[in-house]
C-alpha cells in the first residue's frame, strides 16, 4: 500500500515539477564533473569561443585576438559572455561558463519530453526526458564549445519540425524556419536542418497517400525558403563574395578532393557508431518505425517523416566532412539524434509508435545488430576519440585490458547480436528491462569517457599541464593587469599549448607575433609572421618594426623580467619598444619539444653565466639511457645521461665571443624513428631528445 500511495504521490505531482527536477539535477551533477576539468583541451575551439565571448563582453564586438571575425556562429558566445562580464578573473568566469553550460545543455530535457509527448504517455516522456541528459555527450558540458548551445536548440527544431507536419499552418511553417536559423547561427551544421524540413513535407504526403494535396499547404515553407536562398545569394554576390561564404569558418569543408566510396564508407561507419552510442535497441525500434511507418498512429508517421530525413541529411553532411577534413568518426557533431532513438525505445512500450510488423521488426534487428561489427576499431580508437567520439572510448577501455581491435569487432557484433535477439522476442512487457539497460550503458560509457585513462578529465589535466606550471593560471594578469597589452612571442617551433593556455587564462594577451613560420596548430588564427635581423630585431614581412609594452616569450629577450613559468620556459618581459630576441634555439621539431640528433643554442648579449636546459626522452622509444653532449667552438664542455623516465637539468657554462654572443651545439647519440618501431605509427620524425626548457642564468 505505502509504495502505491507513493507512486499515486508522484503522479500527481505536475509536469513541470518533473521536468524541473530532471534539469536541476542533471545541471547539478554537470557542473559537478566539470569542476574536474581544469583547463581547455579540445584546441583551437575553445579558444575561438572563449576570445568570441570574451571581446563581445568587453566590446560588444566579435573579435579573435583583435581582429573581427564572422565566421563563427555568435548564439553560444553570446550565453557565455556575461560569464566574462561579471567576472574579470578569468579562472573565475571560466567556471562561471562551465555552469552555463550545463543548464543550457541540461535544458534539452525539456524539448525532448514535448517531442517524446507527441507520440507516448506523460511517464514514458518523462524517461525520454531524462535519458537524454544522461547521454556520454553531456560531458561537453565541461567545454567552451557550441555543443552546449546546439544539442537543446537541435531537439527544439526536430520538434518543431513535428509541430509542422502534424498541422502545417503558415506560423508553424515559419517558426520551423526560424528555429533552424537560429541553430545556423549556433552552427552551420544546421544547414541539414533545412534540407530536412524541405524533404519531410515530401515524405509525409508519400506516407499520407495524399501527397498533392499535402504539398499545396505547404506554399509559405517552401516561399519563404526559395525567397531566403535568393536574398542570400544575391547578398554575397553584391559584396563580390562567393556564396560558400555564407559557412563562414566552414567553408574549409566545401574545397575539392570529395570522394563518392570514401563519403560512402564514412556514412556507413558513423551510422553504426550511432548504433553503438544508442545502445543498438532504440537504434532498431527507429529502423523499424522507418520501415512500416504506415502501420504506426498518425503522430507516429509525422515522427518518422520528420525523423528520417534530419537523420539522413546529418549523417550525410557529418560523414562527408569527416572523409576529407578529419578522417575520423564525427560523434561529436552528429550525437544530437540520440533523442530520436530514445523516443522510439520507450515506444516500444506501444503497438501505435513501433508496430510489431515482422516484415519491420526482423530486418531492422538484423541491419542494427550487425551494424557494431561494421566499425574498423584499430582505425578509428586513437586519441582523437577523446574528443570526437566518447561512444568508442569504453572500446578502447577494452583494448587496454588485453583484447586487440581484430577481436573486439567480434565482440561488439556480439554484442549487437544479442541486443537485437532480445529487441525481437522479448515481449512489450520487458519495456523497463530495455531502458534499464540503455541507462546502465550511458552511465557506465560516461564514467569511462569521463575518468578513465583516456577520459575528459586526464585530457584536460594534460593540457594544462602542457601549458602552465605555475599555481595561478592567470599569473600574467596577476603581475601586470588585465588592462595591460602583451604580445606573445611564438617561435623555434615551440609548444603551443603553452600559447593557448596563457592566452585563454589571462586577458591581457593580444598580438601573437610568430617568429619560425605560422603555428602549424593554430587552426588559422590571426598572427603576426616576423622575421630576425642582424641584431635581433623582429620586423614584421614589410619591414615594419612593432613595439610593445610588455610580451611573452619561451626565449630571452631584451627587457626587464618580470616573472616566468620555470616548468615550461617561458618568461614575461617589460619591453617598451622593439621587440629584439636574444636567444635562438634551432633544431626543434614544429609544435612539440621533440629534436633530432643535432641542435644549436645562440644567445646575443651574453655576459657569460650558464645555460641550464631540462631534457627528457620517452621511455617507450629508450629502453636505455640517451647521451647528450654540449659543445662551444668544437670543445666539449658538459655531457649528460638521461635515464627514460628522467628529466635531468644540463648545466652548460657559457663564454661570450668578442661581439658578446655564445653559443652551444648538443648532439644526442642515438635517434630512433617511431614509425619503424610501432606499426600504428604515422611519426617518421628522427627523435633523439625532448628539449623542454632552455634558461639563462647570467653571471
Amino acid at each position: 500500500m505505502r509504495a502505491l500511495g507513493a507512486r499515486l504521490r508522484a503522479e500527481s505531482l505536475p509536469t513541470w515539477v518533473w521536468l524541473s527536477a530532471i534539469v536541476l539535477v542533471s545541471a547539478l551533477v554537470r557542473m559537478l564533473l566539470a569542476r574536474r576539468v581544469v583547463a581547455p583541451w579540445i584546441m583551437v575551439d575553445e579558444i575561438v569561443y572563449s576570445e568570441l565571448a570574451k571581446s563581445f563582453a568587453d566590446q560588444g564586438r566579435f573579435l579573435i585576438r583583435g581582429v573581427p571575425s564572422g565566421g563563427y556562429g555568435f548564439v553560444y558566445p553570446l550565453l557565455i559572455a556575461p560569464a566574462f562580464r561579471l567576472f574579470a578573473n578569468v579562472p573565475t568566469a571560466y567556471a562561471v561558463a562551465k555552469g552555463i553550460n550545463a543548464v543550457v545543455m541540461s535544458l534539452a530535457a525539456v524539448p525532448t519530453y514535448f517531442l517524446a509527448r507527441r507520440l507516448l504517455p506523460r511517464a514514458s516522456s518523462l524517461g525520454v526526458a531524462a535519458l537524454a541528459v544522461l547521454i556520454p555527450s553531456m560531458l561537453y558540458t565541461g567545454t567552451l564549445m557550441t555543443e552546449n548551445a546546439f544539442y537543446p536548440l537541435f531537439v527544439v527544431a526536430c520538434l518543431a519540425l513535428v509541430l509542422m507536419l502534424e498541422r502545417p499552418t503558415p506560423l508553424r511553417q515559419l517558426a520551423v524556419l526560424a528555429v533552424c536559423g537560429v541553430c545556423f547561427a549556433t552552427r552551420a551544421q544546421a544547414l541539414a536542418l533545412f534540407g530536412a524540413a524541405v524533404v519531410a513535407p515530401v515524405l509525409h504526403g508519400w506516407i499520407e497517400r495524399d501527397l498533392r494535396l499535402r504539398l499545396r499547404r505547404y506554399w509559405v515553407l517552401y516561399g519563404a525558403v526559395a525567397l531566403v536562398a535568393v536574398l542570400a545569394l544575391a547578398a554575397t554576390v553584391a559584396r563580390g563574395r562567393s556564396p560558400l561564404a555564407l559557412l563562414g569558418a566552414y567553408r574549409a569543408a566545401t574545397g575539392p578532393g570529395y570522394s563518392v566510396s570514401e563519403i560512402a564508407h564514412y556514412v556507413l561507419w558513423h551510422v553504426a557508431e550511432l548504433d553503438l552510442y544508442v545502445g543498438i535497441v532504440g537504434f532498431a525500434a527507429l529502423l523499424a518505425l522507418w520501415i512500416a511507418p504506415r502501420a504506426a498512429s498518425p503522430a507516429a508517421r509525422a515522427f518518422a517523416a520528420a525523423s528520417l530525413p534530419v537523420v539522413v541529411f546529418l549523417l550525410a553532411e557529418v560523414a562527408a566532412f569527416a572523409s576529407r577534413q578529419s578522417l575520423r568518426i564525427e560523434e561529436r557533431n552528429d550525437f544530437y539524434l540520440a533523442p530520436l532513438a530514445l523516443v522510439t525505445l520507450f515506444g516500444l512500450g506501444t503497438d501505435n509508435v513501433i508496430p510489431r510488423v515482422r516484415r519491420a521488426v526482423i530486418p531492422a534487428a538484423l541491419i542494427a545488430g550487425v551494424l557494431p561489427g561494421v566499425i574498423p576499431f584499430g582505425r578509428f580508437v586513437n586519441t582523437s576519440v577523446v574528443s570526437d567520439t566518447l561512444g568508442l572510448l569504453p572500446w578502447w577501455w577494452l583494448q587496454d585490458q588485453g583484447i586487440h581491435f581484430g577481436p573486439l569487432r567480434l565482440v561488439a557484433l556480439a554484442l549487437g547480436l544479442v541486443a537485437a535477439l532480445a529487441f525481437v522476442t522479448l515481449p512489450r512487457r520487458y519495456l523497463l528491462a530495455f531502458v534499464g539497460a540503455t541507462a546502465v550503458y550511458f552511465v557506465l560509457t560516461g564514467l569511462v569517457a569521463e575518468n578513465g585513462r583516456h577520459g575528459v578529465h586526464q585530457a584536460s589535466v594534460g593540457g594544462l599541464w602542457a601549458g602552465i606550471r605555475v599555481a595561478h593560471y592567470d599569473w600574467i594578469d596577476r603581475r601586470v593587469s588585465r588592462d595591460a597589452h602583451v604580445a606573445f612571442l611564438w617561435h623555434y617551433a615551440g609548444e603551443t599549448r603553452p600559447l593557448w593556455n596563457n592566452e585563454f587564462f589571462n586577458r591581457s594577451i593580444g598580438s601573437v607575433y610568430t617568429l619560425d613560420g605560422p603555428d602549424p596548430a593554430d587552426g588559422g588564427l590571426p598572427e603576426t609572421p616576423v622575421r630576425e635581423r642582424r641584431d635581433g630585431t623582429l620586423v614584421t614581412a614589410n619591414g615594419v618594426t612593432p613595439h610593445v609594452q610588455y610580451a611573452v616569450s619561451y626565449t630571452d629577450i631584451a627587457g626587464k623580467l618580470l616573472a616566468h613559468d620555470p616548468g615550461i620556459g617561458l618568461g614575461l618581459y617589460r619591453v617598451d619598444g622593439p621587440l629584439v630576441i636574444l636567444t635562438r634555439v634551432k633544431g626543434l621539431y614544429a609544435n612539440d619539444s621533440w629534436a633530432g640528433r643535432n641542435v644549436s643554442y645562440r644567445r646575443l648579449q651574453c655576459t657569460g653565466g650558464a645555460l641550464l636546459v631540462r631534457l627528457g626522452t620517452d621511455e617507450k622509444l629508450f629502453t636505455g639511457d640517451q647521451r647528450v653532449t654540449a659543445r662551444e667552438n668544437g670543445r666539449v664542455v658538459a655531457r649528460v645521461r638521461i635515464a627514460p623516465t628522467k628529466q635531468p637539468t644540463l648545466r652548460v657554462p657559457l663564454r661570450p665571443n668578442a661581439a658578446g654572443t655564445c653559443s652551444v651545439t648538443f648532439t644526442a647519440a642515438t635517434a630512433r624513428v617511431p614509425a619503424r618501431l610501432f606499426p600504428a605509427s604515422e611519426d617518421t620524425r628522427q627523435l633523439a631528445v625532448h628539449y623542454y626548457a632552455f634558461e639563462y642564468a647570467a653571471r
